[in-house]
């Protein structure tokens, strides 16, 4: 088989960025810029889940595309990952599978889900004190995790959209990233300074303090990933986050005064 050189491997990288995560970052610092030469941050704001049609079924519809096309570069880096040697026959260890690479299948479900459990409590604590300080600091834009209108999908739309952003930046800003890093001969501690302003970057349109919030989680992630090389755990974790944000809001927004 043959081994790709780094500089395909880096135009690859290039290439995957551009269709995801990194035409994100650039989306998202126009933005953040778009919203600072408007007024202050601190009375801006930014919406997570939209409404993209007043009608109830080209909504969903919408919706639905949104998701699965966003998951589309997952299944490009997956293939990339993907060893294309043939495997023995009967012998699955050495069939060079991504998802076994990654750690994204269900080999230890168990543990997986506590370690997700455990970082999502660890993660999702102290962001609602970093949201509270950068609003005060005036340095975050006031998010609204959900506007969709009240319809019989709205929460499974909801439930899916964050189990899309938690497959999409795992596996590609950690699994991937720091798979190709490696391959460059960059050192760890560079590889998940790389990943994790990254992960900030493309949250920038929110305002400075979700930068550093999700900065810091990217560095938590990616060292835990180099420990385990597992990405499950980490997809449940920001699966259970997003879920936790984006359902709770719509189902309680407005009777805790934020809808």
């Amino acid at each position: 088989m043959l081994v790709p050189s780094r500089r395909r491997l880096r135009l690859e990288v290039w290439i995957v960025l551009g269709l995801s995560l990194g035409q994100s970052a650039v989306y998202s610092v126009v933005q953040l810029l778009d919203k600072m030469t408007r007024a202050p941050l601190a009375e801006g704001t930014s919406t997570l889940n939209r409404s993209q049609s007043t009608r109830e079924y080209f909504d969903l519809t919408y919706q639905l595309l949104d998701i699965i096309f966003a998951l589309v570069p997952v299944l490009l880096v997956l293939y990339f990952l993907t060893d294309q040697r043939q495997a023995s026959p009967g012998n699955a260890r050495n069939s060079g599978s991504a998802f076994q690479k990654l750690g994204f299948n269900f080999a230890r479900p168990g543990r997986d889900l506590l370690q997700g459990v455990g970082l999502a409590a660890l993660i999702g604590i102290p962001s609602l004190g970093l949201y509270a300080a950068g609003r005060a600091l005036g340095i975050t834009t006031a998010i609204i995790p959900s506007a969709l209108d009240s319809y019989w999908w709205t929460v499974p739309v909801l439930i899916l959209s964050a189990m899309r952003h938690a497959v999409l930046e795992e596996v590609i800003v950690v699994g991937y990233l720091l798979d190709r890093f490696g391959k460059f001969g960059w050192s760890t501690p560079l590889a998940i300074a790389v990943s994790s302003v990254l992960r900030g970057s493309y949250h920038l349109y929110q305002g400075f303090g979700p930068f550093i919030g999700n900065a810091v989680m990217g560095v938590v992630f990616a060292w835990l990933y180099t420990r385990t090389k597992r990405v499950m755990p980490l997809v449940i974790a920001h699966a259970l986050l997003d879920i936790v944000a984006f359902v709770g809001f719509s189902l309680f927004g407005k009777a805790v005064g934020l809808g």
